[in-house]
Order: structure tokens, then sequence, then C-alpha cells
């Protein structure tokens, strides 16, 4: 995820309210399997999920542009066909993502979710350093070495490859790389990825609703569920967005392990299979979020030491 320019990063400002933003924003996410369950019980399936998550977004983001006055923003980005043309590989891969994860909580594998965005964070340490030549420390190693180890003993526990989870892990972590190399803000990018899907997805809605088959308007429930697909889109994303300038890559390192983590916990409250070895490919997949976590703490204590003497000098009376 880009986060916006429009504003520079200040950790000594507001560190409080964006730590808050940071923990709620994954909270939300930790949640989302309940929200797309509840509408599965209604009947509703993962396709006719997806499209309306793709419409109501729409509002949502568009929201956030004006309240971040980044209109501008978005008609440059459809005025330069390369970044549209990025912004539309990256509208796929999270429209893929999504697809995926709905239909994953929906049919029993929140666990095989939680995996995917276990490993997630690591799968991008691995893609900045072959892709972006960021380099990777001993602990980097180590941090994906248990990911992998995670991995391999959940393959052997399931008998096979843990495909719902790669799959997640990869096209979330190709969907950052994309976003990384587009110089468009984060609110604004998302609108233009929301417009691109939304078409599609409007005219899937349409279709059901024409021949009797769609959810809008069968049911109150059904309807405000449907309509919930907006805001449980767009504002994580925008909290994100904002708390991740504004408060340290270490806590933001532990931070983004309490999505899946809440996944971890909904998969094991609603009585997925977790067998002994299982739970061990966890043990493995957690080690390496302790490692990956402490190593972005460790990298970021001299800019979190330089900060604090900046502001202690800034509130020294002058002589």
């Amino acid at each position: 995820m880009t986060v916006s320019n429009a504003e520079p990063a200040s950790p000594s400002v507001g560190s409080g309210r964006a730590l808050t933003a940071g923990i709620v924003c994954y909270l939300i996410w930790g949640i989302v399997p309940l929200v797309f369950q509840a509408m599965g019980r209604l009947g509703i399936s993962s396709w006719e999920i997806l499209a309306n998550r793709t419409v109501w977004a729409v509002p949502m983001a568009l929201g956030f542009v004006v309240w971040a006055r980044q209109g501008a923003e978005v008609r440059t980005a459809f005025r330069h066909p390369r970044n549209l043309a990025w912004l539309a590989i990256s509208a796929l891969l999270i429209a893929g993502n999504w697809s995926i994860y709905i239909w994953a909580v929906n049919s029993g594998r929140v666990l095989e979710t939680a995996l995917g965005y276990y490993i997630n964070p690591l799968i991008g340490m691995a893609a900045g350093a072959l892709i972006f030549r960021e380099r990777i420390d001993r602990l980097g190693y180590l941090a994906i070495a248990l990911a992998a180890g995670g991995v391999i003993v959940q393959a052997v526990a399931i008998g096979g490859l843990p495909i719902v989870s790669l799959a997640l892990a990869l096209s979330f972590g190709a969907y950052g790389i994309v976003r990384k190399r587009v110089a468009v803000p984060a609110q604004a990018g998302l609108l233009v990825e929301c417009l691109l899907l939304a078409g599609f997805g409007l005219a899937y809605v349409a279709w059901l609703q024409a021949k009797g088959a769609g959810h809008l308007g069968a049911s109150w429930p059904a309807t405000l569920w449907l309509l919930s697909c907006g805001p449980f889109t767009a504002v994580p994303l925008v909290l994100f967005a904002w708390a991740v300038r504004r408060i340290p890559l270490s806590s933001l390192g532990f931070l983004q392990f309490l999505g899946p983590t809440t996944g971890f916990i909904v998969g094991v409250a609603e009585g997925e299979q977790l067998s002994p070895l299982r739970a061990l490919s966890f043990v493995f997949i957690w080690g390496g979020a302790v490692v990956f976590a402490y190593a972005a703490w460790k990298r970021s204590r001299p800019a979190l030491k330089a900060t604090a003497l900046k502001a202690t000098a800034l509130a020294k009376p002058a002589e």
C-alpha cells in the first residue's frame, strides 16, 4: 500500500492516535471473516459479495479523496496511461485477493487465510531484496527460513501445498509491489482502483437483480450487510495509510500481525481442524513473525533516537 505524499511523516505528533488507528485497522481486517460469513449464511455468494464490495467501496473512497483534497491526483492518474495501466494491474491483483479471501472464509478455511497473511510480510521482504535490491540481514533470512519451514510443515499436515495461503500472500505481495511503483497517493490510488473495478461489479449486481437472484433489497439484513462492504473495504485501508506515516516501523511490524492473529482465533473458535502438526506450522510462522518484528524494531532504533534528540532540542528554552 502506497501512502500519501501530501503530508510529511511526523512520529512525534499524534503518535497515540496513530497507534490507535493502526490497531483499529488491523482488528477490522481480523474480524472481516465474520462479516463475509454472515453474508454467506444469508445465501449471498462469494461473487455477489465481491461485486458489491467493488461497487460500494467507491462512495467511501471518493469521500476520503475529497477529505484529503486529492482530486487533482485522481485526475492526474487518469491522464497518465502508464500510471493508469499500473493501477489497472493492481486493481486486478486486489480483486483476485479479495475473491480468494471471501471464498476461503465462507468455505471453512479461515486458518488458511491467517497463514497467508502471516507469511505475507516475509514474502514482501524477500520480494524487496529480489526486485528493489533491498538489503536483508541475518535476522531477515532467519525470519524467511522460519516462514518457509512453517509452510513446509503445513503442507505435510494437510497433505499438499497450502494453495489458499500462498495465493493470498503472493497476490497481496504482488499488489504491494505494483503500488510501490506507482507515484499516486494512497486515497487517490484506492479510488482509481475502485472505479476500474466498479463497472464490472455494477454490471454483475445489475444482472443478478434483473433475474431476481440478487440480495440487494431482498431483506434488511442482506441489504445492510452488502452496503457495509464499502466501509469494511475503504476504512481500514485509509486508517493504515494515515497511521503508517506517524508511527515507528517497529510498531507497524508488530501491528501487521494483529489481523491474522484475530483471524486465527476466529478459525479456532469456529472449530476448524488444528492438528498438532498443523499447530506446529503456526509455531514456525509465529517465530518468523517475532523475528521479523524484532528486526524492524532494531532497524528503526537510530531513526527513533534521532527523532527523540530533535524533540528534546526543540523543547529546550533558548538561552
